[in-house]
């Protein structure tokens, strides 16, 4: 700590005469040189740094985003796999979704009717780039619907696509829900059934059929790798 600036020139002209000459007749030791003081700064910044990082409070990299969202998703994400399983889509309802300097995304949803007229589906696509912090650590929690609503479902890895990829699957609730993860982007894919309530359930009859899970969930897989490449930026 520098108590007392030792400084010539303008400074000692400015004090007092008498201070001045009480002073001369004490004998006054080499002047620290000031690149001597700014290495000293410099030292102390780089430990502090040092200590900074090793804490775990150094600012993290930004996330590599290597995909880029439209404003029409539905043009990208046209699902032939799904629709295929499912017996079509009936109607698409892009969602512009918004820009952010945070994040970017958009999504696209399809609806149908099932072939027995029982009820009906809806396949949603969800596409989120996070710009500024890496999506990594919380992949796994799910979306904030999710947490905030509760699932049921039980996740299980998927390899072969993107960084990490989860599907979730329920014994109590159709449908299926895709997530992949790749740098800083984050796909959901998601497949709801309904079920036409215009009389009252009877509790003896037959739950209708659905496709068989493991075939919706390759045929999820493979409409979400074609999403991300069609997504992809060169």
């Amino acid at each position: 700590m520098i108590s007392e600036p030792e400084l010539d020139g303008a400074w000692e002209s400015a004090r007092p005469a008498e201070v001045a000459q009480d002073e001369t007749a004490r004998p006054r030791g080499p002047l620290r040189p000031w690149w001597g003081v700014a290495a000293a700064v410099v030292a102390t910044s780089a430990l502090w740094a040092g200590g900074l990082y090793a804490f775990g409070g150094w600012p993290a990299a930004e996330p590599e985003v290597r995909y880029a969202v439209t404003d029409n998703l539905c043009g990208q994400f046209k699902a032939p796999a799904l629709a295929s399983a499912l017996g079509g889509f009936k109607v698409s309802d892009p969602r512009k979704g918004d820009r952010h300097p945070a994040l970017d995304w958009a999504s696209c949803n399809h609806n149908g009717d099932r072939a027995d007229g029982s009820g009906g589906f809806a396949v949603v696509a969800v596409v989120e780039l996070h710009k500024k912090t890496d999506p990594g650590p919380e992949f796994a929690l799910g979306s904030l619907y999710s947490r905030a609503f509760g699932d049921d479902l039980q996740w299980e890895e998927v390899p072969g696509l993107g960084e990490q990829t989860l599907v979730g699957s329920s014994e109590i609730s159709d449908g299926l829900r895709l997530r992949v993860r790749d740098g800083g982007a984050v796909f959901t894919f998601e497949l709801m059934f309904f079920d036409r309530m215009e009389e009252a359930p009877d509790p003896q009859a037959a739950l209708p059929a659905r496709p068989d899970p493991e075939a919706l969930t390759a045929a999820a897989v493979e409409d979400a790798r074609a999403l991300m490449a069609a997504l992809r930026k060169d």
